[in-house]
């Protein structure tokens, strides 16, 4: 798998990812840091009737701005599509999302965050206290590094404020979704830089695969 550019909203919609069906027509509304995994599960499974629009990435570094981009999004969707999931764990928006779901009658995955359902929620809750002070990465993270934690904590200017916001992690654990030595090599420095121990865990998918599997499956003919 190569470090491609991850496809934004547009360029999804032009490839023809976001063009809705006559029939069981069906719409992921997902964060764009799970754009590849889910390009790539909807590829394999040749599930054709999915269709997915992505919102920004970086909304992570401002979760309170989550929910009202997804409500928005399944807003402007809504009378195009037979059914619309959610893409999204709570990631941080302390309920608000699970909340507006239910009232919009959506359903969306299941997890604090990505990285529980990548590993899976049940296995990924088993570790309790064990992991409190783990720093988790995921392939795109790993990716994007830079861009979504080192620059946001201004780390790139003021590299003296690493122990303060480090101090209290013990190891980074990175979740692969993929067997790219690239990328581990890149999980890797990024433990270094962060002064952390490096773990790499095998995840693959995890609940995302078996969720979307569900998802594209249900009410078959």
């Amino acid at each position: 798998m190569t470090d491609a550019p991850i496809p934004d909203d547009e360029s999804l919609t032009r490839q023809g990812y976001a063009t809705p069906r006559a029939a069981e027509s069906i719409l992921l509304i997902a964060c764009g840091a799970l754009a590849r995994e889910i390009l790539d599960l909807k590829e394999r499974n040749g599930w054709d009737h999915m269709a997915l629009t992505c919102l920004p990435a970086i909304l992570h570094v401002h979760p309170e701005k989550i929910t009202q981009a997804v409500e928005d999004a399944i807003a402007k969707h809504r009378d195009s599509y037979d059914r619309i999931y959610v893409v999204y764990a709570d990631c941080g928006t302390g309920g608000l999302l699970q909340t507006a779901c239910e009232r919009l009658g959506v359903e969306m995955i299941q997890g604090p965050h990505c990285y529980s359902f990548f590993e899976g929620n049940l296995a990924f809750a088993a570790h309790g206290a064990d992991e409190t002070t783990a720093f988790y990465l995921t392939d795109f993270l790993a990716r994007q590094f830079d861009a979504f934690v080192w620059k946001p904590l201004g780390l790139d200017r003021h590299p003296e404020l690493r122990e303060m916001y480090f101090g209290n992690y013990t190891k980074l654990v990175y979740q692969a979704q993929t067997d790219n030595p690239n990328l581990t090599r890149r999980a890797q420095e990024c433990a270094e830089r962060m002064g952390l121990e490096f773990e790499r865990r095998q995840t693959g998918y995890g609940d995302l695969e078996t969720t979307l599997t569900d998802w594209a499956t249900r009410n078959a003919t």
